[in-house]
């Protein structure tokens, strides 16, 4: 039987079908070697996998229930502050005192405004030295919102104000008397009052004048604050402020006059 011719075409189709088998058994023993790494690594490691995986599914429950319980327990805190502050209002200081006395052991929320509370209770009952110490915890702890902070500083600054040295209550208080501040007014009679004691009039004058004009204070402390700075020669219904006299102190009587 005679074989036949060798040509171009029969070559390609001969090498095209030699490529296609040679590319599936390379497949197939890169599969076989891929399996058998597999299986490799999993008889080394697969416990090690298994037990991270484990943990990690671990973690996560723990982190739920750790999440779900806060939130189960500032409820719980809120509740019992809400029936504290009715104990308050009912005149059952007592028993709120032993609400307030065991919220301050919960988060540093509620801790806080638990001492805020008791502070109050304090100072009804003339205990000036026991509410500002609560206050002072209250203001120096970090953990709390710095709103919460700055209305305990102003309370403890208040509370102490007779026995602080007028330079402390300026240093406590300054950064909180500025305009747009939300204790401006407050803490700006403060600091006007400490400045009086420290014999700057004209410091006191225009913080008095500055507070005074501001329409967003309560009515209250803008009339007092504008009776002090009237005695002290400043007109706070006027922009212009009175020419001093060689000593520094301000002139008596109208801006304009």
């Amino acid at each position: 039987m005679a074989v036949p011719p060798q040509t171009p075409v029969t070559n390609a189709a001969a090498a095209r079908r030699q490529s296609e088998q040679s590319g599936v058994f390379m497949r197939e023993v890169d599969d076989a070697l891929r399996q058998d790494q597999f299986e490799t690594f999993l008889r080394r490691y697969g416990k090690l996998v298994i037990a991270a995986i484990v943990i990690g599914l671990l973690a996560f429950a723990a982190y739920l229930f750790w999440h779900h319980r806060q939130k189960a327990e500032a409820e719980g805190a809120s509740e019992q502050l809400v029936l504290a502050l009715d104990d308050l209002d009912a005149g059952n200081a007592a028993k709120a005192q032993q609400k307030l006395a065991a919220l301050t052991q919960t988060d540093a929320g509620h801790a806080a405004l638990a001492r805020l509370a008791q502070a109050g209770i304090a100072l009804d009952k003339g205990r000036t030295e026991e509410a500002a110490k609560l206050y002072s915890q209250v203001a120096s702890d970090t953990n709390v919102g710095q709103p919460v902070r700055d209305l305990a500083t102003v309370r403890e600054v208040g509370a102490a104000f007779d026995k602080l040295p007028p330079q402390t209550v300026v240093d406590r208080l300054s950064a909180l008397a500025q305009p747009g501040n939300a204790w401006f007014g407050v803490a700006g009679e403060m600091v006007g009052m400490a400045y009086l004691k420290q014999g700057k009039p004209k410091e006191a004058g225009l913080l008095f004048v500055k507070i005074a004009k501001d329409k967003t204070q309560p009515d209250g402390l803008r009339t007092r604050v504008r009776q002090l700075a009237g005695q002290l020669g400043y007109d706070a219904l006027d922009d212009v402020v009175p020419v001093s006299d060689e000593d520094g102190a301000p002139a008596q009587g109208s801006a304009g006059e």
